[in-house]
């Protein structure tokens, strides 16, 4: 055999350490993505773990979600700017669902008997006038009794649709009334209406004397009129608690009496 083809050890180990580098490399790769898929695998873990649990939505959230204010208020529908803005002695509002009493209440400053023969909206000369209270009363509807006024005997208007009460079916199917202010709605539930005389009732009444006021409300829960109707599904206890809106008109040729409308406030609602 010649020198040139005898295979030195040196070069076999040589050529054999050239074959393995690439397979060598390879493992050093792969042993590197395991150790990084490794690493990022722990840390997913241990975020989802230790992970603060989200907040839970605040009530302004909640609340505009699902469509209403944060304090609960209501809307109120009664624009009291733009009234106001016409004539400022409009301070609230009355609806008696039913009838055509649907109006501004007012109060002059000066003259109580103003509003008998003057609009709500700008004061001028109306043989209907207004329904209106007088000074004898807040403007808030805070007094034990407050009396609400308005003619009788002009068509439709002001208060002559609220003798359909006159008529028990219609009595026994409406129930409540509304009174608006700037800053709430109040509802009054209607528990009696009926014939009386014609004295100045907020002048007859020592309204502050606690028996005073629970022995007048005794007499519009059971009234002894001629005309009546009373609200037997009415049966809370009137207290001094309670806050009376009594709606007072005339009746057509009768001289000398009132038609009286009693409500009882039974919820009260803020408004924006």
């Amino acid at each position: 055999m010649a020198e040139n083809e005898v295979a030195r050890p040196e070069e076999e180990e040589q050529e054999e350490k050239k074959k393995r580098r690439p397979l060598a490399i390879l493992l050093i790769f792969l042993g590197v993505l395991l150790l990084i898929g490794g690493a990022v695998y722990t840390g997913i873990y241990l975020y989802s773990v230790f992970e603060p649990e989200p907040e839970p939505p605040t009530v302004a959230t909640t609340a505009a979600t699902e469509g209403t204010t944060v304090d609960n208020r209501v809307e109120n529908p009664i624009d009291f700017a733009a009234l106001q803005a016409e004539n400022d002695e409009q301070y609230a509002w009355i609806k008696v669902p039913g009838t055509n009493v649907d109006y501004p209440i007012c109060q002059s400053r000066t003259d109580d008997e103003f509003y008998l023969k003057h609009k709500a909206s700008d004061k001028t000369w109306s043989e209907p006038g207004a329904v209106f209270t007088q000074r004898h009363n807040s403007l808030d509807f805070t007094d034990r009794v407050t009396l609400v006024y308005g003619h009788n005997g002009y068509s439709d208007k002001m208060f002559a649709t609220l003798h359909y009460f006159d008529k028990e079916d219609f009595f026994n199917e409406h129930e409540v009334f509304y009174i608006y202010t700037p800053t709430s709605i109040k509802t009054y539930e209607i528990i009696s209406v009926f014939k009386y005389d014609d004295r100045h009732i907020m002048n007859s009444f020592d309204f502050q004397n606690d028996e005073v006021f629970l022995d007048f409300l005794n007499m519009i829960r059971q009234p002894d009129s001629t005309l009546v109707h009373t609200r037997d599904s009415f049966t809370q206890e009137l207290t001094t608690d309670d806050r009376v809106v009594i709606l007072s008109t005339c009746i057509w040729r009768q001289n000398g009496v009132r038609f009286l409308v009693c409500g009882v406030l039974i919820n009260d609602e803020e408004t924006y």
